[in-house]
């Protein structure tokens, strides 16, 4: 833990804005040294221009992969496009929009060259591909959370979510081609031609969401219980959606905390490494809104796209897996439009209070690997009345049953918690007060441990034949899951599990260790227990291969 955790960061962490702009346009990948690569994790391509991870040859590169997979794929309509405010993403932007003209791909771009949250371009090709015979897609520029000198981009199919492997795959084969062989050859016009060719369409993605949102969350008990909302778009794209929801709804008691846009995001509290990161789920990143819980009855924020949420009570800031238990509680219990068999989807290192909602509700629960991607199919058709992942992340089902988005949505998981505290005079967090002491009170907690790249190879190759023990932290090993019991589905690593608590252990995607997710529904002592016993289990397992 940093002793700076928590505080504003000190001008000179801050980056240098026209440094690392100017590094996007003329620093160049080495395509002999693989962290140069092109490579898509579960939310696209990230890295930085300034470590030559993300520069105008990626996105050139990324850009004609994307305009070739769509081609080929068939997808014959409009491809949506969205940025955040990281300082990487215009520029990338701008990338982007010469190529998709060069090619006479029909792309839709915010009027002003504004901001886009990650679930308003998902729900903008829902909306297209429900409505219309053509087929949409889209690309959102974010590296999500991550710290002021990154960039990302990820590409959204027609389903409108998080791409599927098989997709981002051939897009990363192909773009690394790309850059191999150098991409002079790739087409692509000027900026201010691209801005003005007859394909390139400006469109307001604001007020087509705001209107929308009376369809999926009950603004009407809000507006009427004056409850008092905190909203903290946390210097992030959403930044000019919360004054067109409070005035189109008469949410007068919602105050917006921080209207600033800055590149460096030098309002941000630092992390508990000392790093500027727009994590809302962070209770070092949310200080400051945290400090001025008692002036409201309900307050959130969001990472930099807006696809996840952090939930603040008077009580503090909630864990994402505490409120997603809650919300699946309420949820269930009062969408009547939704199909009766609806499931909850979660993924494998969520909380399991989730589970026990689910069955104490007598419902149905799908598990799923690490990743959106996994609920996508689920929200289209409305087998899935909810998605959610342990980094709080979540979508839902509109009131009717029928598809929001595809993708994870800060904005109507933040409105979700002022309908809950304005519907029930209970705010989430004594909501899941309720549910603990039901279901029990779990203590959770995520740890990190080195490892060498083939060691990260084997834990992703494992097998339940490969786990010999049969007990852990005292209790009987009841599973040994390498695939996910929702859909089968390779988990990438291994979930052991017991009656009152259990272990996941994934490999990084990024670094050279493996993550550890454990949970105990007995004490922290157990929990500890459960972790120590888990690396042996882990290690025991990888060098019997």
């Amino acid at each position: 833990m940093s002793h700076q955790a928590g505080k504003i960061a000190p001008h000179e962490m801050l980056i240098n804005t026209p440094r690392l702009v100017a590094e996007y346009y003329t620093n160049k990948p080495d395509f002999g040294e693989p962290s140069h690569w092109v490579a898509f994790g579960t939310s696209g391509h990230r890295g930085s221009s300034s470590r030559n991870s993300f520069n105008e040859t990626h996105i050139i590169a990324i850009t004609q992969a994307v305009v070739e997979h769509r081609k080929s794929a068939g997808v014959n309509g409009p491809l949506f496009i969205g940025m955040d405010t990281h300082a990487l993403s215009e520029p990338a932007l701008r990338t982007c929009v010469e190529v998709l003209a060069a090619h006479g791909v029909e792309t839709i771009v915010q009027a002003d060259l504004g901001y886009t949250p990650t679930p308003v371009v998902s729900r903008a090709i829902v909306v297209w591909n429900r409505e219309r015979e053509s087929t949409a897609d889209g690309i959102v520029i974010t590296p999500s959370h991550n710290p002021p000198g990154d960039g990302g981009i990820k590409y959204n199919p027609p389903t409108g979510g998080p791409a599927s492997p098989d997709i981002t795959s051939l897009i990363e084969k192909r773009a690394n081609e790309l850059i191999a062989l150098g991409t002079n050859g790739v087409r692509r016009l000027p900026f201010e031609k691209a801005l003005v060719a007859p394909t390139t369409k400006f469109y307001d993605y604001v007020l087509p969401y705001v209107n929308d949102l009376c369809n999926i969350v009950d603004l009407d008990v809000v507006r009427d219980s004056g409850v008092r909302i905190g909203a903290d778009p946390m210097g992030g794209s959403g930044v000019a959606y919360w004054a067109p929801i409070a005035g189109i709804y008469g949410l007068k008691n919602l105050e917006v905390v921080n209207k600033r846009v800055d590149f460096t995001f030098g309002f941000m509290p630092l992390d508990h490494d000392g790093k500027i990161r727009m994590d809302c789920s962070s209770p070092w990143a949310m200080a400051g809104l945290l400090d001025m819980k008692d002036k409201f009855d309900i307050a959130f924020g969001n990472d930099t796209d807006f696809d996840r949420h952090g939930i603040i009570t008077p009580d503090g800031l909630m864990n994402p897996n505490a409120y997603l238990a809650t919300a699946v509680s309420y949820l269930f219990k009062t969408r009547q439009g939704w199909k009766k068999d609806a499931a909850v989807g979660k993924t494998l290192v969520s909380s399991s209070i989730i589970d026990r909602v689910v069955h104490g509700m007598g419902g149905k629960l799908c598990e799923t690997p690490v990743g959106f991607k996994w609920f996508v199919d689920g929200l289209l058709d409305g087998s899935l009345g909810f998605g959610g992942e342990e980094s709080a992340g979540a979508s839902f089902l509109r009131k009717d049953g029928t598809t929001w988005t595809t993708d994870k949505d800060g904005i109507i998981m933040n409105l979700l918690a002022a309908e809950i505290t304005a519907a029930t005079e209970k705010n989430p967090a004594e909501h899941y007060a309720a549910l603990t002491a039901q279901y029990g009170e779990p203590v959770y907690a995520r740890i990190d441990a080195p490892a060498t790249p083939a060691q990260k190879a084997a834990l992703g190759k494992l097998s339940s034949d490969a786990v010999k023990a049969d007990s852990l932290a005292g209790e009987k090993i009841i599973a040994k899951l390498t695939s996910a019991p929702g859909n089968g589905a390779p988990i990438g690593g291994l979930k052991v599990v017991t009656e009152n608590g259990w272990f996941a252990a994934r490999p990084s995607g990024t670094e050279d260790l493996y993550k550890i997710y454990a949970e105990s529904f007995k004490d922290r002592e157990h929990l500890g227990k459960l972790q120590d016993e888990a690396r042996q289990i882990v290690a025991d397992a990888v060098s019997s291969l």
